[in-house]
């Protein structure tokens, strides 16, 4: 039976798992990962930013936002050694992330953003076991645009509802793109405030080696937030981020998808939001996703900054113990 093993932060085997010789582990230190047999190539969870899509629109809205995240505690990396190679498994591990975006607004009913994307991921495919938990540099890894139509807009008080249609492509090509699709829901009552943007996140033109297939799977993710005004510059939310991967039968699951099987990841934390509005006495209710349509035209002149920071937990073994969250947004 080929032995399947986990290995820490520092590349050591897991506490409860079997010891290896040292004949055994000074052959798999030169042991290079082998992969041109596996029947598809690489596709791991989707892992989105962990921010909201909100319906906030207006015509020449302007925002600049710059979401990053900082996680540890990682899962261990597990491996598996039949004799002949080593597989990896493929969940999305990433240290540090930076997001650059700019939205603009177009009509009450239609915005766009466009962004770019820095990522310290851990390493796609390492050369030995002692560094299946190291990371890369921090590089740029991702470009991407989306489009929200606001179907029912929210005055204030109340329901709203649109759709976020996005997609992503990797800046190396080697990876496969994606699209992303889903409903905006938001509804305010009052301090209180409430969101959910479930989506739907395909797969599609990988660049596979020869002998491989494309894994143009379907992965399920969503954003949920719920949020109290405690003044106009201070709010705090609990918000949830999520990814399940592989709905359903989709996709061509590669050899170590088939071994590891699919990831889900589940993250559940407080984040605190402080919002200053320059040119207006600095008074504004500082959560942008809760600005009615009128409020947005009566401050068009006024520039605001929205700096968000929370702590988010991991819920299963899959996803880091602990991500911190920085979002910093500018409204002009």
């Amino acid at each position: 039976m080929p032995e399947r093993r986990a290995y820490d932060s520092n590349g050591l085997i897991a506490a409860s798992r079997p010891c290896i010789s040292q004949g055994a582990h000074a052959a798999l230190l030169v042991a290079t990962v082998n992969l041109l047999g596996a029947e598809s190539a690489t596709a791991e969870p989707n892992i989105g930013q962990f921010e909201l899509k909100t319906l906030e629109c207006a015509p020449g809205l302007l925002e600049f936002q710059s979401q990053n995240a900082f996680s540890w505690g990682q899962p261990s990396r597990q491996f598996e050694d039949d004799g002949q190679e080593l597989l990896f498994d493929e969940n999305s591990i990433v240290r540090q992330r930076h997001a650059l975006e700019l939205e603009f607004g177009f009509t009450r009913h239609v915005k766009m953003r466009v962004g770019i994307e820095f990522e310290k991921e851990r390493l796609d495919e390492p050369a030995t076991i002692e560094v299946a938990n190291d990371f890369d540099d921090l590089e740029l890894t991702e470009y991407g645009a989306e489009l929200i139509a606001v179907v029912i807009p929210r005055p204030g008080d109340g329901a709203g509802l649109g759709f976020v249609a996005e997609l992503e492509g990797p800046f190396d090509g080697d990876e496969s793109n994606a699209l992303v699709l889903g409903p905006i829901a938001e509804f305010q009552s009052g301090r209180w405030f409430a969101a959910a943007v479930p989506m739907a996140v395909h797969n599609f033109g990988d660049n596979p080696d020869d002998g491989e297939e494309v894994d143009d799977k379907w992965d399920f993710a969503y954003a949920a937030q719920l949020m109290y005004t405690f003044s106009p510059n201070l709010s705090l939310a609990l918000e949830g981020y999520g990814t399940v991967e592989r709905i359903g039968s989709t996709g061509q699951p590669s050899g170590s998808a088939e071994i590891f099987g699919d990831f889900k990841q589940h993250r559940l934390g407080p984040v605190l939001y402080y919002t200053y509005a320059f040119g207006s006495g600095g008074s504004r209710s500082n959560a942008s996703q809760r600005t009615s349509l009128s409020e947005a035209d009566d401050e068009t002149d006024s520039t605001r900054l929205n700096i968000g920071l929370g702590l988010l937990a991991g819920l299963n073994e899959n996803t880091p113990d602990a991500t911190l969250k920085l979002s910093i947004e500018v409204d002009f």
